[in-house]
């Protein structure tokens, strides 16, 4: 058992690009969200995962994360995902001793870009970097599997789904 902990926050500037240590291409899609749970299927480059979160929008979450055979992945995609995907590039950037994970969406999302912290505990201090706007934790839209459903380029002028 694993909890996540994690606070969310737009990025406002590109000044994050000259921190990057490494980045990967990442390719998810849901096969089932419901009330209580998410159920992904992940790759990031050469690597697959199934991942089941619990709901919620605290900034702790259950997760757990199970490596999977690619080939595997590849084939959940395909049966399961058709629809519901996302697509992004994800960059590790050291910010005061922290790494911070820059997610720049693409295909329906594109034009997003999100920037999460993984803490140690809800109430630990986390420098921000200049470059985090709007912390957009508590904002379901935000979530991952609501992006699948609802992507960012569907979004009014607003914000809101239509």
């Amino acid at each position: 058992m694993a909890d996540e902990i994690e606070r969310k926050f737009l990025v406002k500037s590109t000044d994050w690009r000259s921190a990057v240590t490494k980045n990967k291409t990442i390719k998810q899609g849901y096969m089932a969200v419901n009330d209580q749970c998410a159920v992904r299927v992940r790759i990031a480059d050469n690597e697959a995962y199934l991942t089941i979160k619990s709901s919620g929008l605290a900034i702790a979450r259950k997760e757990y994360e199970y490596d999977i055979p690619l080939a595997d992945a590849e084939e959940m995609m395909r049966q399961f995902c058709t629809r519901h995907r996302i697509e992004k590039v994800r960059y590790f950037v050291d910010y005061r001793d922290c790494v911070w994970e820059v997610d720049v969406f693409e295909g329906d999302n594109q034009g997003l870009v999100v920037a999460e912290i993984e803490l140690r505990s809800v109430d630990e201090e986390v420098p921000l970097p200049p470059w985090a706007g709007l912390e957009v934790s508590g904002d379901a839209r935000y979530m991952n599997n609501n992006l699948a459903s609802h992507p960012y380029t569907n979004w009014s002028a607003t914000g809101h789904t239509e």
